[in-house]
């Protein structure tokens, strides 16, 4: 049994916070996505927080990071609760800070944080029992190692395309890759790292992509992310300049570094241990009531360990579809947990 301490690190805001809503208004007209629908918060805190307690109750430390409000409900007195403001960590020079690139690209830099932690945004959920070897396997990272394009996609808002909808970080991070890397080595020296069985067909989406000099791209599963906190360290030493732009920007813009380019530089350099892709996925909640029905089914039948529920809801819906969605989060997690007052 690998007797390392694992921490795990949650960032979360309350976008419905009068005070936090005044300082956000002052940089109105600053270069960078503020929808408002970045910011809303659909109580996913809470039910991350009952699923670490029926799932992953071996978990060291859980640092919760905020800009320095904090949920009504929550059990600051926990024993293995640390609450971090963005002032504890972050460089001053990048604060006060509305993008979650600096809040992430720095995350090495927190107070007493484990070599080894789980990284989570506030909409990611644990929906069954994990291990320490789900996240960590012979002091390695888990994740999967499967090639894809990085294509830039583009929404609409009628004619008009907004830099908002233009999402370029995947392009972006893997610029950085390519820039230290040759593909065909990096596969070459970990090779069953890279197609491993434990993939399954996934390794099919590799094959493809074979002939290719440089990487197109590595399939992003947005769940949680394991990391050492060396791989910041390293990366921060050669790239200082550029992750400097990144976390100088007060709300986040689409040509940024984000706290990918950590995972895919740990899978580049062999510093990972394969994990099925089953593992965890993201769902996007809509409009569509038939869309959201499949969501819930899939978390009532934890048919992955972990799951992350993106925000797709129009403005008009958003109260409704929030009362549902925590409907079935308490069907889900009906006992409140030991983090809860």
């Amino acid at each position: 049994m690998e007797n390392y301490p694992i921490d795990f690190v949650i960032t979360w805001v309350d976008g419905s916070d009068p005070v936090w809503q005044s300082e956000k208004a002052k940089y109105k007209g600053t270069v960078g996505d503020a929808r408002n629908s970045r910011y809303r918060d659909w109580d996913t805190l809470k039910y991350l927080f009952r699923g670490i307690e029926s799932y992953a109750s071996w978990v060291n430390r859980i640092f919760l990071v905020t800009c320095g409000h904090l949920p009504k409900w929550l059990n600051t007195s926990h024993s293995k609760l640390i609450h971090i403001k963005h002032e504890d960590y972050i460089p001053k020079e990048f604060l006060p800070t509305f993008s979650c690139r600096p809040i992430e690209l720095n995350l090495h830099r927190i107070p007493g944080l484990s070599e080894h932690f789980v990284y989570f945004n506030d909409d990611m959920l644990l929906t069954n029992t994990v291990q320490k070897e789900d996240f960590f396997l012979k002091g390695l990272p888990c994740d999967t190692a499967v090639l894809r394009p990085a294509i830039v996609r583009i929404s609409k808002s009628g004619n008009k395309v907004t830099n908002e909808e233009m999402y370029l970080t995947p392009v972006i991070d893997m610029a950085l890759i390519n820039k230290y890397f040759n593909k065909h080595e990096v596969i070459r020296k970990n090779f069953w790292k890279w197609y491993s069985p434990k993939y399954g067909k996934e390794v099919l989406k590799t094959l493809s992509l074979a002939v290719w000099d440089f990487f197109p791209g590595i399939r992003e599963y947005h769940c949680c992310y394991s990391y050492l906190k060396k791989t910041f360290v390293d990366l921060w030493k050669l790239e200082e300049d550029a992750f400097n732009v990144s976390c100088s920007h007060k709300f986040r813009v689409n040509t940024d570094y984000n706290q990918w380019v950590m995972s895919y530089w740990q899978i580049v350099t062999g510093n990972f241990s394969p994990r099925n892709p089953k593992f965890g996925t993201a769902f996007a909640l809509n409009d569509d009531d038939s869309n959201n029905q499949k969501i819930y089914k899939t978390i009532r039948n934890s048919a992955f360990k972990t799951i992350c529920i993106n925000d797709n809801v129009s403005d008009d819906n958003y109260e409704l579809i929030k009362r549902q969605f925590v409907q079935h989060m308490e069907s889900k997690f009906p006992q409140k947990s030991s983090f809860e007052l």
